[in-house]
């Protein structure tokens, strides 16, 4: 599903303009990705859980050479299913 789909539905079952569903749904993804920039995590009760982890620096090797090179350290946004989603899915 695109993100345009995605407006579709959201518009459709909450019965809004596709501009106001995009609106919103720009502005719940633009919260979350404030709140991980932040170090929040964003808990949504049953849904799941968005949350940042940290990745260290290691060692890799260039695919085309076999050359090492070094892997610097970052970070990377997580989601973890919550227990009701995981029902609704099985």
């Amino acid at each position: 599903m695109t993100k345009s789909e995605f407006i579709d539905q959201v518009a459709d079952r909450a019965g809004l303009s596709k501009k106001d569903a995009s609106d919103a749904v720009d502005a719940v993804l633009a919260t979350i990705e404030d709140a991980l920039k932040r170090g929040s995590d964003v808990t949504f009760s049953g849904f799941g859980k968005f949350s940042v982890a940290e990745r260290g620096a290691r060692e890799g090797r260039n695919p085309a050479t076999g050359e090492k090179i070094k892997i610097a350290a970052s970070k990377a946004p997580k989601f973890t299913a919550g227990a009701a989603l995981k029902k609704a899915l099985n």
